[in-house]
């Protein structure tokens, strides 16, 4: 086997990076619409806000004074959401109003410009992230480029961490003398990203316990780019933010704009209860683009001023909630659960997590999935969201793009593999 040999143009990183997988699945989906994507976590055409934008726009243009919203914007983001966006978040159930103040707020980018910048300045190559596992893939790839070890928070089979393996973990962490290189644990407390599932407030508290026991220094973050993505209620849990055993450990509670709102505007936030960590990702944002999109911040900030989003968002619930509705009826009248795949219903998200069978194998290499791209339809394989890329029988389904229709004809494409897999 040919070994690549790596140019010497090129520093430790760059030979370090892949092509994210997310953007291969992205350019299946873009490029074939012969194939139905039940890959990407794209949002439903048919339900754009075009409307509220138009208003928006026209509402932002028609103001009086100088066009500031059209000139480059500050580097940590509009004043004005980042206040909107204070807002909104105390709005939430048991919440504390402490930290949600527009001075602990960056907008990025998407969450995941404020994902990496967070990262690099936390973590040096070889050091530790603790992830759920599964976890959200598109960060795991993100570590690995950085040169950062993910670790399993393991859970429970009812969704709780489970702080027996962890304390194991720490540990044996301990023992290598390595406690100083656990940088951080990134959570997903909201239908999380692939697994649908909340973080408790016990298990919240049970962590900040377990982080001061063992003196690390160590930050938490909560990616909750899906809660504002229920369907009935809001999950009433608390972010990490107002968990008071979480009290003087660096916290970053991300969110985002995207996924209930606009893909195409682009413009995510996190909120930081460390001034000193806040100050130093604004540094390495001036180094990427020096403030987002100046236009598209003034756009959503009028969208949340005049009520517009919360409007959206209490039509959109019923939405993305009929086509869970839709998935879960399609699955069972498959049967699939009668050839040894199991599921559980989401209650928030854009999203459902599948385990297959025992020994059934559906990698990204793996002849089912290869199976299932000549059926025409596109899955992500499960073990890209594990830190030690196994089990290797899950898949994450996504139901936000695809039309009734469409998504029936996926599941029942996928259905149709499955099926011959289990023979």
């Amino acid at each position: 086997m040919l070994v690549k040999e790596e140019r010497a143009l090129f520093s430790k990183l760059g030979q370090n990076l892949t092509e994210p997988v997310v953007t291969q699945l992205m350019t299946k989906a873009l490029e074939h619409p012969d194939v139905l994507s039940l890959a990407v976590g794209f949002t439903d055409n048919a339900r754009m806000p075009k409307e509220i934008i138009y208003r928006a726009v026209d509402a932002v243009l028609s103001q009086e004074g100088d066009a500031e919203y059209l000139q480059y914007g500050m580097n940590q983001g509009r004043p004005g959401l980042r206040a909107a966006t204070a807002d909104f978040l105390k709005q939430y159930p048991n919440e504390k109003a402490d930290l949600w103040k527009p001075e602990n707020f960056i907008i990025s980018n998407g969450s995941q410009q404020a994902l990496y910048l967070a990262m690099q300045v936390l973590c040096d190559p070889g050091d530790y992230v603790f992830v759920e596992g599964p976890s959200y893939f598109v960060f795991l790839e993100l570590l690995n480029g950085l040169g950062i070890n993910p670790i399993t928070l393991r859970c429970l089979t009812d969704g709780g961490i489970d702080f027996d393996a962890l304390r194991q973990q720490l540990d044996k962490i301990r023992k290598e003398g390595n406690l100083n290189r656990i940088k951080a644990f990134y959570l997903m407390g909201y239908f999380g990203n692939p697994s649908c599932r909340c973080i408790s407030w016990e298990d919240k508290r049970a962590l900040g316990r377990l982080i001061k026991e063992y003196k690390l220094d160590s930050a938490v973050l909560e990616d909750s780019a899906y809660r504002e993505l229920y369907f009935n209620e809001p999950y009433p849990v608390p972010s990490i933010l107002s968990v008071e055993e979480m009290a003087d450990i660096p916290r970053l509670y991300l969110g985002t704009y995207t996924k209930p709102f606009s893909c195409g505007m682009k413009i995510g936030y996190g909120c930081c209860s460390d001034r000193e960590w806040l100050q130093k990702m604004l540094y390495v944002k001036g180094h990427h683009d020096f403030g987002s999109a100046n236009f598209s911040q003034a756009i959503i900030e009028k969208v949340i001023t005049n009520n517009w989003y919360s409007k959206w968002l209490n039509d959109i619930h019923a939405w993305y909630g009929r086509k869970a509705d839709v998935l879960q009826e399609t699955l069972e009248n498959e049967q699939l659960s009668t050839i040894g795949w199991s599921w559980k219903k989401p209650e928030g998200g854009l999203m459902a997590w599948l385990k297959g069978p025992e020994g059934l194998d559906t990698s990204l290499e793996s002849a089912f999935c290869k199976a299932c791209l000549g059926n025409n339809v596109l899955y992500v394989p499960g073990d890209l969201c594990f830190a030690e890329r196994s089990p290797r029988n899950y898949v994450r389904i996504s139901f936000g793009s695809l039309d009734e229709d469409r998504l029936k004809m996926g599941i029942k494409r996928f259905s149709e593999v499955a099926k011959r897999f289990s023979k």
